[in-house]
């Protein structure tokens, strides 16, 4: 396939560079949290060198142009998540960030004929969630406003390591300073948490512990809105909007944010890989060397237990004492750490973590929008309904859990649940014009399919007709409209994005696999058993999405522990 890749790196470090010195630091994977510790490490004068097993950096957060013409958001699509601390501390606007906004955020068209818009837009909502119920209209205010206070009470979490019991031998002066540091983080928390007052608390609780279903009914009466804002409970998991937990995933309705405008996603001139070209840059800029095409095979670890560099596939040997792994746990620990030099029970716990994934991405070049019949535009071009997130196959809550049944039955969604985006409406660098880029996001598909194999191109192609017609249902000749397609299952995610399982967030977002039992119990300050091997990806604290957060925590971490080794 004719194709051509974005990298942020003009500057490609040498193999002899590589091999000449012992790096202060050693990044595995050139993905935005990657880099984003890069940065960090490199503006606080480390010596710092990224490896990026691709051609391209960015992981999954990365643009591709796989159609001639088409620039795809190959993996992730939205922007939202990354923290705002982050935008501003690295300048990523002054390097190339640049966000366009959704307005309205949401479409959602119904086989009988109606549709619900939704967005920032309060009276928009108002007006739109009316059409099915008053009592809903007047609820959804209250709601988005109890979300936004619990996120609130979440954000100081997101932006700090967590507070973790220290591992192996410290001074006790080092150690009474983390039991201090730990205290005040708890003590922080309470205050938060009492500011809530007890009813919120106890809805938050609720939140935290309850399926979404749950949460949603209580809320509201009418499906198409509950089914909207459930596919925000169950994107990139194998869950149910029955499964107990989902709920907290709602936070994410509204935990992120552009331009300081709370719960607003929006799509990102030129693609995702503009997000991990504008941090790539600020690393460079800071002096960080980063190099594609260079896969991690194993780490060099010590007769002491400490690790001393990496090994690459072609037999280059980079040094570095200080190692952060952008990869998936299970990559890292089971596959790039060398047997027998962990403890069983940190293996065993990696080992079976939840890597499922129920998610396949299909990215299309079409030659017009699709026309809704329940939403005819009457002029041409786009209209608010291309806008945001086109919400397929999602009329109720009864709809989502069918879809996902299918798939803990091990076959792929008969009626998949589809996230449509169309970037190219806003985005006018990424697509020929008069044709447009078009992301599907869908739910759910099991990795290994038991009536077929995602390595058989007739079944694979078949799957991708099933999701078109089914579009077809509510946009009536949208197929003819298919220039070409790219279509990534689980086991590509894995193979092509090094995605354990497919899994986009590198592991579970289950409350088993949060906070302080992230990536497992005991190890959720990024740092690990092996000294000087630090996570710096979405498995560990607080997790997936493009955020940054894992990254830029974790070099904090690295930068205290250069300290103390200073002192």
């Amino acid at each position: 396939m004719w194709r051509r890749s974005f990298s942020t790196c003009s500057h490609v470090s040498s193999m002899n560079t590589l091999k000449e010195k012992k790096w202060d630091a050693l990044v595995i994977g050139g993905g935005h949290n990657g880099l984003t510790a890069a940065a960090y490490l490199a503006r606080s004068g480390l010596s710092v060198v990224v490896l990026e097993r691709r051609h391209v950096i960015g992981g999954a957060a990365v643009t591709e142009e796989l159609i001639p013409g088409f620039k795809f958001s190959r993996c992730s699509y939205l922007q939202s998540l990354l923290r705002p601390s982050i935008i501003r501390e690295l300048e990523l606007a002054r390097h190339g960030l640049k966000l366009l906004k959704r307005n309205p955020s949401s479409f959602t068209p119904c086989l009988d004929g109606r549709y619900l818009l939704l967005g920032p837009d309060k009276e928009l909502n108002q007006s739109e969630i009316s059409k099915f119920s008053k009592r809903d209209a007047d609820a959804y205010p209250r709601y988005e406003s109890q979300l936004e206070r619990f996120c609130k009470l979440m954000d100081p979490l997101l932006d700090s390591p967590p507070p973790e019991t220290l591992q192996g031998i410290s001074s006790l002066q080092y150690r009474f300073k983390n039991k201090v540091h730990n205290s005040a983080f708890w003590i922080r928390l309470l205050r938060q948490a009492a500011s809530l007052g007890q009813k919120d608390m106890v809805d938050f609780m609720d939140l935290l512990l309850s399926p979404a279903s749950k949460v949603l009914n209580n809320w509201f009466e009418t499906d198409v809105l509950k089914a909207t804002l459930a596919t925000d409970a169950v994107i990139g998991s194998t869950a149910s909007v029955r499964t107990p937990g989902s709920g907290y995933v709602l936070l994410h309705h509204v935990m992120g944010e552009t331009d300081g405008d709370r719960g607003i996603w929006s799509y990102v001139e030129g693609g995702m890989g503009s997000v991990s070209m504008a941090i790539g840059n600020a690393a460079k800029e800071a002096g960080a060397h980063i190099v594609t095409s260079a896969e991690v095979s194993q780490l060099i670890v010590e007769d002491s237990g400490k690790v001393n560099g990496v090994l690459l596939a072609d037999g280059t040997l980079v040094q570095s004492s200080s190692i952060l792994s952008n990869a998936t746990p299970y990559k890292t620990f089971m596959e790039l750490v060398p047997d027998n030099v962990l403890p069983d029970d940190f293996i065993h716990a990696i080992k079976y973590s939840d890597y499922s994934s129920g998610t396949t991405k299909i990215n299309l070049a079409v030659d017009k929008l699709p026309e809704f019949h329940c939403c005819k535009s009457n002029y041409p071009g786009s209209g608010p309904q291309h806008t945001g997130t086109i919400h397929i196959g999602s009329e109720s809550m009864e709809e989502i859990d069918s879809a996902c049944q299918d798939a803990v039955n091990g076959l792929p969604s008969r009626r998949p649940v589809i996230e449509m985006t169309i970037p190219s409406v806003l985005d006018k660098t990424i697509s020929p014009p008069g044709k447009h880029v078009m992301n599907l996001f869908i739910q759910y598909m099991p990795y290994k399919p038991s009536d077929g194999s995602w390595d058989d191109p007739a079944y694979r192609e078949s799957f991708a007709q099933r999701c078109f017609t089914l579009i077809d249902e509510y946009a009536p000749e949208f197929s003819s409209s298919i220039v070409g397609y790219d279509m990534l299952t689980p086991p590509d995610l894995e193979r092509e994005i090094g995605l354990t399982g497919g899994n986009i967030f590198h592991g579970a977002m289950g409350l088993d696999s949060l906070f302080l039992m992230r990536p497992v119990k005991g190890w959720s300050n990024y740092r690990t058993p092996l000294p000087g091997l630090y996570l710096c990806g979405s498995g560990a604290h607080p997790g997936g999405g493009v955020m940054g957060a894992p990254g830029r925590n974790a070099a904090q971490l690295v930068l205290q522990d250069f300290k103390k080794k200073s002192n």
